[in-house]
């Protein structure tokens, strides 16, 4: 498959909310979350507890896996992988799309780094090196 994005691929995880982060533990297994997401560029922006598995994982690895699933027939899906990391800086207005994403709504009060760090929150970072797979999405 592709190491490139291409245009139908980069308009449909901008557009999807969610998929699926795999990362693997400690002892070789494979972890999954649903998480929301946001695309920046050729990165996906995860917000995340600090102490959360799929955040250590990345940690100790520095990769991750994303499914994302379309929620209608014929049901298209991407699969990217990449170079992953935790960012504690630079994360409040990501954080903000991303509760947009879940909430419909940026929060009333602008986050700061400051705020985050106090909730233990970061961005966890994947950049797209490689496009796994495409299915059913227009033009890819």
């Amino acid at each position: 498959m592709s190491t490139e994005l291409s245009e139908a691929v980069r308009a449909f995880l901008a557009e999807q909310p969610v998929g699926v982060l795999a990362t693997v533990r400690r002892d070789g297994g494979i972890r999954q979350s649903v998480v929301y997401h946001v695309l920046d560029g050729d990165r996906i922006l995860i917000s995340t507890l600090a102490d959360r598995g799929k955040a250590r994982d990345v940690e100790r690895t520095g990769r991750a896996s994303y499914a994302v699933p379309g929620h209608e027939k014929p049901f298209p899906q991407v699969v990217v992988e990449g170079r992953a990391r935790i960012l504690t800086s630079g994360v409040a207005e990501p954080t903000m799309r991303i509760f947009e994403r879940i909430g419909g709504s940026r929060p009333a009060t602008p986050l700061t780094d400051e705020m985050l760090a106090g909730m233990k929150r970061v961005v966890l970072e994947l950049t797209i090196e490689r496009v796994r797979d495409v299915s059913y999405v227009g033009g890819a």
